[in-house]
């Protein structure tokens, strides 16, 4: 299952953030795969595209994370995987 793991950067500590994932990594357990990522221009939220089978194994990973970050998760589909559930597989 895909999740949009919406991060918002508590205030202040955006430097943090970045210096620890510098030295530890992503820290993700295994079962969770990291797709991409986009920050915002003010470098205030960072938007994970993962991928896992269990969302407790993302929450495992959250709680290395939480003291500097919010955190958000929305279970996503694909735009194909959407037409498919609405429409139908067309021919």
């Amino acid at each position: 299952m895909l999740f949009m793991v919406v991060e918002h950067f508590k205030e202040g500590r955006v430097e943090e953030i970045y210096r620890r994932a510098n030295e530890r990594g992503r820290m993700l357990p295994s079962g969770v795969e990291y797709i991409d990522s986009w920050v915002s221009v003010g470098l205030d939220k960072c938007y994970q595209l993962m991928r896992c089978d269990d969302e407790a194994l993302l929450r495992e990973w959250m709680n290395k994370w939480e003291d500097l970050v919010e955190f958000e998760i929305v279970p996503v589909m694909t735009s194909k995987e959407a037409h498919e559930k609405v429409l139908g597989r067309q021919q």
